[in-house]
């Protein structure tokens, strides 16, 4: 009888390990997939703006230059983080954006980039063969930082300014002519690659009736004109961050 109740009771003690156990992986797996969500629900979108002063933001803080804005605006609609890396200098042409791309550290994939350039070139009177030569270059590499996937690359027109109290002082005409010509060749190479082209020109070309579009030094975007950048370029770009 006394061996009876004891096979009974290690039976028992059996019993309680196996179910300890049972309970103890349960745990573990319901811990390790309320990881792996919370991993996915705090996934970091990656974002590359590539330009010149106008997506530095020259002359207005950094929370409004128009990628800044972007970021935030992607940010508060989706709820997620974006991750913004900056590529551009005041004063950069394409050859100087290429060297700065070259020289920077750049994660691949990235979910989004933006491009625009071109507008030293124009000032500095740089012949328009080198822009003929080095924006496709750069539309390549953008494209490559997307690999390949034209939805996720925005092309952005040349601001003219031309229409701040800076070019008033030089010839008006020349500058919008020749800006024109810039943003007609660059949105036939975004077009023949599928890539969007973001119009924005029309918008600094408000800069004399509506002085509150051109910042403090008289000459770059405002805040205010970098956010109307933004309504333009955020309805292409954020079905493509819900995917």
């Amino acid at each position: 009888m006394k061996i009876q109740i004891r096979k009974m009771n290690t039976f028992k003690i059996i019993a309680l390990i196996l179910l300890f156990i049972n309970c103890t992986t349960s745990e573990d797996e319901f811990l390790v997939s309320s990881e792996e969500l919370s991993s996915k629900e705090q996934k970091e979108f990656k974002y590359l703006a590539l330009g010149d002063s106008y997506t530095v933001g020259e002359s207005v803080s950094s929370n409004q230059s128009f990628p800044m804005q972007l970021s935030e605006s992607l940010e508060n609609v989706l709820n997620t983080s974006v991750g913004t890396k900056i590529i551009a200098k005041t004063g950069w042409r394409t050859d100087d954006l290429q060297n700065g791309i070259g020289n920077t550290r750049i994660d691949k994939p990235q979910d989004l980039v933006t491009l625009l350039i071109g507008v030293n070139n124009q000032y500095q009177g740089k012949p328009f063969e080198q822009y003929e030569k080095e924006f496709p270059e750069l539309l390549s590499t953008a494209l490559d930082f997307v690999e390949g996937n034209a939805e996720k690359l925005v092309v952005i027109s040349i601001p003219d300014y031309a229409f701040t109290p800076f070019g008033q002082s030089r010839d008006v005409d020349k500058i919008s002519r020749e800006i024109d010509r810039y943003n007609a060749f660059a949105r036939s190479i975004a077009i023949e690659n599928k890539v969007r082209f973001v119009e924005i020109t029309d918008i600094t070309r408000s800069g004399l009736e509506q002085p509150q579009l051109v910042a403090s030094d008289g000459l770059h975007p405002s805040g205010d004109a970098y956010s109307k950048f933004v309504d333009r370029i955020f309805p292409l770009v954020v079905e493509r961050f819900k995917d």
